[in-house]
């Protein structure tokens, strides 16, 4: 039975995360790099924190990891002072981190090798959902680790599928991201579009936003976007990260993503403009 976690990594998704699991009731360890948001985290629900990501590890069921990216995934993970050193065999590895599938599977093979399961697990739903607890993760793994880390799981998430093989959640992510792209800046070109014909944009809403238009980017964005408000949610410079990722296994895999790399340009216009950290919905703003 799992009762003790460790969470490793404290951002604006990782923080939430780690305090559902608490309220859940699993005994959780801490570790961020930077130390004060841990020291914060345990101040509003208890649990401990720990110097490093071993230390955090050591004694924990299941070890969760939400860093920024493939390499510091890595620097969490390995070496003497990574989780893997402080984990026994027996115990479950799950990344949330959006990274690439090569480095899943990289670190699968050396969890593997030690006796621990490992799940590449990327999340979806924003700061929001982490906050709301209503996450949907995509992993990838074999079946019985994922069965025996679903349950803890199920504290942030709303929905669970294992979509095969390690790797296959982040691949899952990348079209996840794929999709969001497209899916923004098409709801940014109508909404200009909207404007440059003086149509009011709360009845041009009412009239798609229950057709064939409709989507989750509409329902919760569009109005911020006319009221040009970004200074919330899902930072251009990680949109730029993903997108990243998911350009090169297409060209990895052959796949053609002409729109996906159009729309990072778009986006590498945005953090000329000093609006990296916008929500990556300020996609509009190019159109003004």
């Amino acid at each position: 039975m799992i009762s003790k976690a460790a969470f490793i990594g404290l951002g604006v998704m990782g923080y939430p995360m780690a305090g559902h699991l608490r309220r859940a009731g699993y005994a959780v360890t801490v570790y961020n790099r930077t130390l004060r948001k841990a020291e914060r985290w345990v101040a509003e629900h208890g649990g401990a924190l720990a110097q490093t990501p071993a230390v955090a590890a050591q004694g924990a069921d299941i070890v969760f990891t939400c860093v920024g990216n493939d390499d510091d995934l890595r620097a969490v993970i390995l070496g003497s002072a990574g989780a893997l050193a402080g984990m026994a065999a027996g115990a479950i590895l799950v990344d949330h981190t959006t990274a690439s599938a090569a480095v899943a599977r990289d670190l699968a093979g050396v969890a593997g090798a030690r006796g621990i399961g490992f799940l590449d697990a990327p999340v979806s739903g924003g700061q929001k959902g982490a906050e709301s607890g209503q996450l949907s993760i995509m992993a990838g793994g074999s079946e019985e680790v994922f069965a025996r880390a679903a349950p803890v799981m199920a504290a942030y998430a709303k929905a669970m599928t294992l979509i095969g093989p390690v790797g296959s959640g982040q691949l899952t992510k990348m079209v996840n991201q794929i999709t969001l792209a497209g899916l923004t800046q098409a709801l940014a070109e109508a909404l200009s579009f909207a404007q440059h014909a003086d149509l009011d944009p709360d009845k041009v809403l009412a009239a798609i936003g229950k057709g064939a238009a409709q989507s989750w980017m509409m329902d919760h964005r569009a109005t911020t976007m006319i009221d040009d408000q970004f200074d919330f949610g899902f930072a251009v410079n990680w949109m730029r990260k993903d997108l990243r990722i998911a350009l090169e296994e297409a060209r990895r895999n052959g796949a053609s993503l002409p729109v996906a790399a159009l729309v990072d340009q778009f986006y590498a216009e945005i953090q000329r403009r000093d609006g990296g950290r916008w929500d990556i919905t300020s996609l509009i703003r190019l159109l003004r």
